[in-house]
């Protein structure tokens, strides 16, 4: 017998031998009935399920089935990142007769397209310091949930693009401050980075961070769409140095954020804290973020901001489809409204108790291309927010593993080995050119519907399907209120709700 034919048995007999103890334990453990009954074989469904997400996404979902992003979504959006044509050959995949589906309505004389991409100025009576908002932003993402590359690159790209960031409710960290770049600074129910030893809102504190010409605005977050009524837990082995420091909290200790505010407790105290923070940070426009509840919900804020004599100067309405780092499936899943009609019924009661035209709107949740942009600011939207498709700008994959620190491109993890993937300089670029693109093509896409501002977009040019043989249009699908009518003499289909909501209590549904 030959040295390679012994080493080649002796190699067999270790792993036979492997083989019998891996079955031996296999059958003794009382952890995994399917090893018990399928001891080593029984190994490799563990091992498929753990692949599973990616053999779904590469090799088995069709372009226009995945989620939460599809395969042609996620694919515009990295082309126009890098700056390539992001078009489509051979017409659409998408079934355009199914119910639901939606389109634009395009004019057979299209309008000639400004030489001025369109901005809103947010700011109402109150402000003395208005800003120019851009069409599409960067959504609200913390540090924390975000590396320290993907929040510089983000900023870096908003400062050159020209648009904001949402610092998101982690506090205002030094990586969000590097690069210039234009801030709403959201502030949550834990008061992240300007809050007392016992988590009550700092205002001395506050006034000096909202003091920098960097902060453009400030968001006071109610609730998140992924997440509503829910607060969040930081584990202590999470809390490192740095994240205290941006935060306030003690080091490995346990952060928690309240699932409410502590500050207020009904709408009327609301609008006197949003007065407050306005006054503490010089003027700037200072708004409320929220995904809607009730209907009566939004009603008694607006009653409140007839009461109190002021109101926020925006108001972000973020839907149940947005995203989040980590949420129970539960709450993802059936908790909360769905944008289109949150943003549509936060648009009416502003319009209904004359309020909207000092009060600017926003939307977030799943805004990725030019057409979401459009249909958002149909349905009465001033400007919009994105997230994950910020995230893919600076090359997120869609792997959903945000949560586990294990984020293979570096975009959602506090590992520096992982984070060093990203290179801020190349993905800064990304940022500014997929912001670029897609707004746009949304501006395209409204000289196609025969509109030069986003002011001339009407509810008549969004239509849906309602079945295999008649669409109507959103002007259609739904009651849009009237200036004042809220106030004047309330339609029957609003009367009650408008009738029980109060300034004094947040109501139940």
């Amino acid at each position: 017998m030959t040295k390679t034919s012994r080493a080649l048995g002796t190699i067999a007999a270790l792993g036979a031998g492997a083989v019998a103890a891996l079955a031996s334990y296999d059958l003794s453990q009382r952890k995994h009935s399917v090893l018990r009954n399928y001891p080593v074989i029984g190994h490799m469904r563990y091992l498929l399920e753990g692949i599973r997400p990616e053999l779904q996404q590469y090799f088995i979902e069709r372009n226009w089935d995945g989620r939460p992003y599809d395969r042609d979504i996620r694919s515009i959006i990295y082309e126009r990142a890098k700056g390539t044509h992001g078009e489509q050959a051979f017409g659409t995949e998408r079934d355009v007769n199914a119910d639901g589906h939606e389109w634009l309505v395009h004019s057979s004389a299209p309008a000639n397209q400004p030489d001025d991409t369109p901005r809103v100025t947010i700011g109402g009576p109150d402000c003395t310091k208005p800003y120019s908002m851009a069409l599409l932003n960067v959504s609200a993402m913390s540090f924390g949930a975000l590396s320290a590359n993907a929040v510089r690159a983000m900023n870096r790209g908003a400062h050159d693009g020209g648009f904001a960031q949402d610092t998101g409710e982690g506090g205002l960290s030094s990586y969000h401050l590097e690069n210039g770049g234009d801030l709403i600074w959201e502030i949550g129910t834990g008061y992240f980075g300007t809050r007392t030893k016992d988590g009550r809102f700092d205002p001395k504190q506050f006034a000096e961070k909202a003091s920098d010409e960097r902060v453009r605005c400030v968001s006071l977050k109610l609730s998140q769409g992924a997440k509503p009524g829910i607060g969040g837990v930081l584990p202590a082995p999470k809390v490192s140095p740095e994240i205290a420091s941006v935060r306030g909290v003690p080091v490995h200790e346990k952060c928690v954020s309240p699932a409410r505010h502590q500050e207020f407790d009904t709408p009327a105290g609301l609008m006197r804290f949003i007065a407050q923070m306005r006054e503490l940070c010089g003027g700037k426009p200072v708004g409320i973020k929220l995904c809607v509840g009730s209907r009566i919900e939004v009603l008694a804020l607006c009653k409140a901001m007839i009461e109190v004599g002021t109101a926020p100067d925006f108001i972000i309405v973020d839907g149940s489809e947005g995203g989040t780092g980590a949420a129970p499936l539960e709450y993802e899943d059936h908790v909360g409204m769905p944008l289109t009609q949150g943003l549509m019924i936060v648009h009416n009661a502003l319009v209904g108790t004359g309020l909207r035209s000092t009060i600017r709107l926003g939307a977030s949740g799943k805004i990725a291309a030019g057409n979401d942009i459009v249909k958002r600011l149909i349905q009465g939207a001033d400007f919009t927010n994105a997230a994950r498709a910020m995230m893919m700008a600076v090359g997120c994959i869609q792997a959903q593993r945000c949560h586990t620190d294990k984020c293979p491109v570096g975009v959602t993890t506090q590992n520096p080995r992982r984070a060093r993937a990203l290179d801020v300089d190349s993905k800064s670029t990304r940022v500014t050119n997929y912001q670029a693109a897609t707004v746009a093509e949304a501006v395209r896409l409204m000289a196609s519907m025969g509109v030069s501002d986003p002011s001339q977009l009407t509810p008549r040019m969004l239509r849906r399907n309602i079945d295999v043989h008649e669409s109507q249009s959103y002007a259609e699908l739904y009651d849009w209120l009237r200036p004042d009518e809220l106030l004047d003499s309330a339609p029957e289909s609003w009367a009650a709700d408008w009738n029980r909501a109060s300034a004094d209590v947040f109501p139940t549904p």
